[in-house]
């Protein structure tokens, strides 16, 4: 892409009180460490014209105190929400395991096909937050450098569309708490940058 593109930063949220789970809508706060691991992801990264933020406090809490500190925009978009995961909402693996081994393997396989019962659909997902991701691409925004506080899922979804990768190889894209993902792009068009 060429310079007049946007650059896009994708933060993850870092370690939540509550352990890992099927955390998706809940809305849990940062541990201690989770804020010292995001800390440290932005440490050496920027400098960003805007930050925008999932409205979950997990993301949002952080996005609102480095905006303040940095002296730039905040914004918060709803469509940076992780995907909602219906019934096993605040599950951990372990919990799923011993109560529905089958369904949890064959989401685990095949996530379009075999969602969580009454989890929002893969597919609304994508569009929702390929929205989001199309709006930061904008000409209005050519030039700029942004970074998006947001979830594992939704990272996920915009490196698997900038890979130009099948919706099926989603959970094949590892996405670490506050691990730190770069876009450039414009239009309808982004692709990765790799460190």
């Amino acid at each position: 892409m060429s310079d007049g593109g946007v650059h896009i930063d994708l933060l993850r949220h870092g370690e939540t009180v509550g352990g890992t789970r099927f955390r998706g809508s809940l809305d849990d706060p940062l541990t201690d460490e989770g804020i010292r691991q995001m800390e440290c992801a932005v440490a050496n990264a920027g400098p960003w014209d805007e930050i925008v933020t999932s409205p979950l406090s997990r993301c949002a809490a952080f996005a609102e105190s480095l905006a303040l500190k940095l002296r730039v925009p905040l914004a918060i978009d709803e469509r940076l929400r992780e995907i909602h995961f219906g019934d096993w909402e605040g599950c951990s693996y372990a919990e799923l395991i011993a109560t529905a081994p089958l369904a949890l393997t064959r989401f685990l396989g095949d996530p379009l096909r075999h969602p969580p019962p009454g989890a929002e659909s893969v597919q609304a997902f994508r569009e929702r937050t390929l929205d989001a991701l199309r709006d930061r691409l904008k000409a209005n925004n050519l030039g700029s450098r942004q970074l998006l506080v947001t979830h594992g899922g939704v990272i996920r979804v915009m490196l698997c569309h900038a890979r130009q990768w099948p919706l099926a190889r989603l959970l094949e894209i590892d996405v670490p708490h506050a691990s730190l993902h770069s876009l450039c792009g414009s239009g309808q068009r982004c692709e990765e940058v790799r460190p």
